[in-house]
């Protein structure tokens, strides 16, 4: 596969994952290019296995020297995606919108490798190993971190179910 096959396929997702990160999506978008570069820069050096989940890792280590560089700077953004739904409403999309800000919100708000664990299992879909290999974390220490942030995430929902009441 080509280098260029590899970017075109994998860039949508990756900044997906550094936006939820950075929150910011000109920091999301300088991560990309920086993940794209340092793995260009580096390809040779590794025999790579599954270069979706190994762009991830490097992504993710871009975004860790980002995050040291910038002293836990957070920018707070509204979210400007759209969601292409056939015979969708106005209302419907401000409500996912909405929902998903909420989510985004309390996933943030977990500690830091639930966080990661839970961006990179539940709304990127990598498999629990390539994730923990990402994360640098054993299989089973990364299903732990899932355990516990989604128990948290779960009781942040339900709470905001009753107070909504």
């Amino acid at each position: 596969m080509q280098l260029e096959d590899v970017f075109k396929e994998n860039l949508n997702d990756l900044y997906r994952y550094l936006y939820s990160l950075s929150k910011d999506h000109f920091a999301a978008e300088d991560l990309v290019q920086e993940a794209f570069y340092r793995a260009y820069v580096s390809i040779e050096d590794y025999e790579i296995k599954n270069i979706r989940a190994w762009l991830f890792k490097v992504a993710y280590h871009a975004f860790i020297d980002f995050q040291r560089k910038h002293k836990r700077v957070i920018f707070e953004q509204e979210m400007d995606e759209r969601v292409d739904i056939q015979q969708s409403t106005p209302e419907k999309e401000m409500l996912e919108k909405e929902s998903l800000s909420l989510l985004l919100r309390d996933i943030n708000s977990l500690q830091e490798n639930e966080k990661h664990a839970i961006l990179l299992c539940d709304l990127h879909d990598l498999p629990y190993q390539e994730a923990a290999d990402i994360l640098d974390l054993k299989l089973n220490t990364l299903k732990s971190h899932l355990f516990r942030g989604r128990k948290k995430l779960v009781d942040k929902v339900k709470g905001r179910g009753r107070t909504d009441e």
